[in-house]
């Protein structure tokens, strides 16, 4: 990009000296009916707009790459650059070309990045767009997000990057600002989106100022985060930078939420992957709790929704307050009207912010008009329901009949998309608009009068009236009659076979008409202006009205979904259990083309642990999922899919399943899985709900049994969390017999010759085999494998059992670790138990057993009498 400006032209000096503030970004420069881009700016969106990269003209003696976009098309190339991470500059010529000396006056209208977006086309329609900015500290961190396009602002602190992580997982941002020292991108592995911003910025004192001046308070008491520093800091950066790209107030925004982690069931990031609740592992998005969930009449019922799905609440109270309204919803049978009505209504959130933002199009006010419209029919529903929440909520919504009259008079009842060409206020709203838009449609008759006038004081019948944008009105003759014309006849215009006029009265109504045209355009788009101010005055009680209608579209769906799909509805305990009944999968069920066979759990203080055997593809972990997704939506406020559902109190879902290599971050699928373990070690409490499956199985039989054994002791002794374990360690199923709480149960199937039957039914105690080779072969692994497999495992399990059959007889004379000492008796009992157990009688020949007969004996003996055992008879 060129520094020396002297040897520019001046319209580049302009373009140079605002490109030299944004560095970072493209500047979209407005020429004409175009945002044309230059140097390094043109050549970068060639490669990300497949546009046409050119050379136009010369300055400082060499030729300028260019490219660029028509105006009234700029919306889709900026969708496409904001997806890709991409933010944009958008400056606008504000000086009159017909008054400019030198180059047009232009300024920088707004800043589009991935985090403040507004615009309809840009967002999607069902899903958040969130800006998040995070001040770091010592020992924790500050979390401030907001949704411009709806004005939703929180803050929250927490006291770890694991916490940090399971928050960003969450919120899902489209941006995030740090400070421009920070390595919290690369320790959070986040790759777009990131935004550094000077860590003077991120100033609790200078936040705070910030926050009680948007807010108009006095301080942030009423808030609930005056003792928040870090998050103030992270808060009052979002504000700056807000206020750096959009060039507007904020009446939206008009306070925030202080949110605080035990407030909600907590789930990390691994967890959230793991149960697929709004994005799923395949990317299929109909695979994921919410695209079963999701239907929604409403964009901003559906973004609540997500939000329900991925902050349960703890509160029992306020989670039984939504059971009993889909209880009411489900009882009065009116969920189907109520779901037109609100059809009908459109995403008010994102318009209102529009209307606070100054940017909302005549489109969005017709459809804020009709919503409000509807208002009145959809409490006529809500009339006598007798449910608190349901009660509160029609008085949240209300009615809004002077926004519905005011809006009415205003707009015409289909306007067009913006207010650039008028045609958008309607007719008898304002008597000045009417009289100049006389004025102008007037001008045919006016001109059809005129033509009939000069023809006849003329005397010539060939003489026509007309108009074009270039010349405006002309009267117009044929060539051969030019020598016939008035004096008054001034000559506009010469062309082929025809001469074009003039005159002073035909002048006159040029200027008045066009003056009318521009003066009516200017009219409406000052009382457009007036009219958005007008709306938002009354900002506040329809924002929320927006809300409340969220919320009962969530509740309507939520019972709709209850009803369609068979759920109960849950049952929240004081009591420390977790019972269900006939509990399924929600998404699994959904997709599957045979019968769900559905599966019941049962925990409780002196049950915590189930070690859950059974081959691959028996279910496992679907079974462990369902059990998680059912809390999840007990809390949530949903029903739930079961025939019966107890739940006491449960402070966190922990998931452990599944993993694969880190390779950017340097870290095998061991060591994640190993990261994701400690981290439920650690954290985990008696209340929370534990999934883990197959721990240990990437490294070393032995290691990984250990390691297996030891966390499952960990979490049924000293932690005593809810904790479904699953393996295919046979060893760990011996847990029961020596720690209270602890239970088997497997997931059965049935072998048939070389193949295998899921059953996918739960059953009590281990499984008795791992059918590890049936369900290799079920995969298409080649037969000659298999068979190969299974000569292999035999020959294993033999040496297993003559290895195991000479430890019965022979005890080390080097153990491993000291043995304590024991009286004679105990050492042969324990001797002869593992001698038994060691014993497979289906695998013995008559011989094997007789021998193995006269050992036990041999055994026996020196306990009895003290001698020497007998020697085997021949």
């Amino acid at each position: 990009m060129p520094t020396d400006l002297s040897q520019h032209t001046p319209m580049m000096q302009q373009y140079l000296r605002i490109k030299a503030e944004h560095p970072e970004m493209l500047l979209f420069y407005r020429m004409g009916d175009f945002y044309e881009l230059f140097f390094e700016d043109a050549e970068r969106a060639a490669r990300l707009l497949d546009i046409t990269l050119t050379k136009r003209g010369q300055s400082a003696g060499k030729p300028i790459p260019m490219a660029g976009v028509p105006y009234h098309a700029a919306e889709g190339y900026l969708a496409k650059l904001v997806r890709k991470g991409v933010s944009v500059v958008i400056c606008e010529q504000v000086g009159d070309p017909s008054q400019s000396k030198g180059p047009v006056e232009r300024k920088v209208a707004r800043i589009v990045t991935p985090g403040t977006l507004t615009d309809e086309a840009l967002l999607e329609e069902r899903r958040e767009n969130l800006l998040v900015a995070i001040a770091e500290g010592k020992d924790a961190f500050g979390l401030a997000a907001l949704e411009l396009s709806s004005g939703r602002f929180s803050v929250l602190e927490t006291a770890s990057r694991e916490a940090l992580a399971s928050e960003l997982e969450r919120l899902k941002p489209a941006e995030v600002l740090l400070d421009e020292d920070s390595r919290l991108h690369t320790a959070l592995r986040i790759e777009h989106g990131v935004t550094r911003r000077p860590a003077w910025h991120f100033d609790a004192d200078s936040g705070a100022h910030a926050l009680c001046k948007q807010f108009g308070s006095r301080d942030l008491n009423g808030f609930g985060c005056a003792g928040m520093p870090l998050a103030i800091g992270a808060a009052g950066c979002l504000l700056q930078y807000i206020r750096d790209t959009q060039f507007a107030a904020l009446p939206h925004v008009r306070g925030l939420t202080t949110e605080q982690r035990d407030e909600a069931l907590i789930l990390d990031a691994a967890t959230r992957r793991n149960l697929e609740l709004t994005e799923s592992l395949t990317g299929r998005p109909e695979h994921t709790l919410a695209g079963v969930l999701d239907r929604t009449a409403t964009a901003m019922g559906s973004r609540l929704l997500r939000r329900w799905l991925n902050r349960p609440l703890r509160d029992h109270a306020a989670v039984c307050a939504r059971h009993a309204a889909l209880r009411g919803l489900i009882d009065q049978g009116n969920g189907a009207r109520l779901r037109d009505i609100l059809a009908e209504i459109g995403d008010l959130e994102r318009i209102l912010a529009r209307v606070a933002l100054g940017s909302a199009r005549p489109r969005d006010l017709a459809v804020l008009r009709d919503s409000l419209a509807t208002l009145p029919r959809l409490r006529d529903e809500l009339a006598g329901m007798d449910d608190p929440l349901l009660e509160r909520l029609d008085g949240e919504i209300g009615e809004h009949p002077a926004v519905v009259d005011l809006l009415t008079r205003a707009i015409i009842e289909q306007p067009p998309m913006l207010i650039r060409d008028g045609g958008v206020i309607g007719r008898g709203f304002d008597a000045e608009l009417d009289e100049l838009r006389d004025l102008s449609s007037h001008a045919d008759r006016f001109l059809l009068e005129l033509e009939t006038r000069e023809r006849a004081r003329t005397g010539l019948p060939g003489l026509k009236v007309g108009y074009n944008r270039v010349h405006g009105y002309y009267i117009e003759l044929g060539r051969a009659q030019a020598d016939q014309v008035p004096a008054d006849f001034v000559r506009r215009q010469t062309l082929k076979g025809v001469e074009r006029y003039i005159t002073p009265e035909l002048k006159r109504f040029e200027d008045e008409v066009l003056s009318s045209r521009e003066r009516a355009l200017a009219r409406e788009k000052s009382l457009y202006e007036e009219l958005l101010g007008q709306l938002g005055v009354a900002l506040a009680r329809l924002q929320k009205t927006a809300g409340g209608i969220a919320t009962l579209d969530v509740l309507v769906n939520l019972a709709e979904r209850a009803e369609t799909l068979d759920w109960c509805c849950p049952e929240l305990s004081d009591a420390p259990l977790i019972e269900i009944e006939d509990g399924r999968h929600p998404v699994v069920e959904r997709v599957i083309d045979s019968p769900f066979v559905a599966n019941g759990l049962r925990m409780d203080g002196g049950r915590r642990m189930l070690v859950i055997t059974g081959p691959n593809m028996g279910g496992k972990s679907t079974y462990m999922r369902q059990n998680a997704l059912i809390v999840l939506l007990a809390y949530a406020g949903s029903f739930v899919p079961a025939r019966r559902a107890t739940i006491g109190p449960i402070d966190r879902i922990f998931s452990r399943i599944g993993a694969s290599d880190d390779l950017a971050g340097g870290r095998s699928t061991f060591m994640v899985e190993m990261e994701e373990t400690a981290n439920i070690l650690n954290n985990a409490t008696d209340q929370s709900l534990v999934l883990m499956d197959e721990v240990g199985r990437g490294t070393s039989t032995f290691d990984g049994l250990s390691l297996a054994w030891s966390c499952g002791v960990e979490l049924a002794s000293r932690i005593g969390a809810y904790s479904l374990f699953a393996t295919h360690y046979f060893e760990l199923t011996t847990l029961p017999e020596e720690y209270p709480g602890i239970a088997n149960v497997h997931l059965d199937a049935v072998e048939h010759g070389s193949s295998i039957v899921f059953m996918h039914a739960l059953r009590d105690g281990p499984a008795n085999q791992s059918y590890g080779l049936a369900v290799a072969a079920l995969a298409g692994v080649p037969p000659v494998v298999i068979e190969r497999a299974r000569a292999r495992l035999r020959e294993l399990e033999d040496a297993a059992r003559r290895h195991a059959e000479r430890e019965a007889v022979q005890l080390s004379l080097f153990p491993l670790e000291p043995v304590p000492k024991r009286a004679p008796e105990a050492v042969a009992d324990q001797a002869i138990r593992e001698a038994l157990r060691a014993l497979d009688p289906d695998g013995l020949t008559p011989r094997d057993a007789l021998e193995a007969l006269y050992r036990l004996k041999g055994m026996l003996e020196p306990k009895r009498s003290g001698g020497k055992p007998r020697k085997k008879q021949g």
